[in-house]
């Protein structure tokens, strides 16, 4: 009997807990009735602040998308920036033709500044060598394709080898870095690049076919 009896109460508490919920909730809703304009408030404030939220997302990706297409820099630029700032410079035109792409370069960057994915899926490891005095200064050797070649696609993960500068070569570098598939970017590609509107794989030679179809990441 008090198994029975006990299951009987706590049916009996249930049942008062279920009316005691639907009269607060009718409560609710006559209350909400009565007070239709502050639902409508609440809608229009919620539909407001939503809106809002989409415009500037749209505002945002519209300008991003505006100032890296817009993006173009006389080589002069280029070197008036240090070396640093000569990495971003890279990153932002890789990103301007539709990479996703980050800098790198400092201690420990394993002879790459920039890692790129373009649209098609390619992997660029981008070494960038900045000279001050752009073709005046010192030639970029054989030791830094290297270094290049050594950590490009073991680290990196490179389909794509680049050492990149504003200066020049030396003579030795530009056979090397043909055998060893490594694309150099001199002074005058650079110039052709970064102020132009072809990205940096339609100025290349020999660039490995797309891992995926053309598209933005």
């Amino acid at each position: 009997m008090s198994r029975r009896s006990g299951k009987r109460d706590q049916q009996a508490g249930l049942l008062v807990a279920a009316v005691v919920a639907v009269g607060l909730v009718a409560a609710a809703v006559q209350w909400l009735l009565a007070h239709w304009w502050i639902l409508l408030l609440v809608a229009v404030a919620a539909a407001v602040a939503g809106g809002l939220r989409l415009q500037r997302a749209r505002q945002r990706a519209e300008w991003a998308r505006v100032r890296a297409q817009a993006l173009r820099m006389r080589i002069a630029e280029l070197d008036a920036l240090d070396h640093r700032a000569f990495e971003f410079a890279i990153r932002d035109l890789m990103r301007r033709d539709g990479c996703r792409a980050e800098r790198l370069g400092g201690a420990g960057d394993n002879a790459c500044d920039v890692r790129a994915v373009d649209p098609a899926g390619r992997v660029w490891a981008i070494q960038c060598k900045h000279r001050r005095d752009g073709d005046r200064g010192s030639a970029v050797g054989v030791g830094v394709l290297q270094q290049v070649n050594g950590t490009a696609r073991q680290i990196h993960g490179a389909d794509i080898a680049v050492v990149l500068t504003n200066g020049r070569f030396t003579s030795k570098a530009v056979p090397w870095g043909q055998e060893h598939r490594i694309h150099l970017v001199d002074r005058r590609l650079l110039g052709e690049w970064a102020a132009g509107y072809r990205p940096l794989w339609d100025l290349l030679n020999h660039i490995p076919p797309a891992h995926r179809p053309t598209a933005l990441p």
